[in-house]
């Protein structure tokens, strides 16, 4: 996993991996959603992208615009 730039301070977001059709997401509890075309829709995973790269907004725009549209939900370890 990429870790998040948190540009804009404290975020609930630490990293992410972008892949063809999805996004993985891992926030500071060590969870790690999937979010998917067929689960969140092409142009809300495609934004998540582009914010993740920028390194801002992405844990906002999950809580404001996604919500539980993700596919699978892992316990991962605290680390990227």
């Amino acid at each position: 996993m990429q870790r998040y730039q948190r540009l804009s301070g404290d975020s609930g977001v630490l990293a992410y991996t972008v892949r063809a059709d999805a996004i993985d997401v891992k926030f500071v509890d060590g969870k790690v959603y999937t979010y998917t075309y067929a689960s969140t829709g092409r142009e809300r995973v495609e934004q998540m992208k582009r914010l993740a790269r920028a390194g801002q907004g992405l844990a906002t725009y999950i809580s404001q615009h996604v919500g539980a549209a993700y596919a699978n939900v892992t316990k991962g370890g605290r680390g990227a």
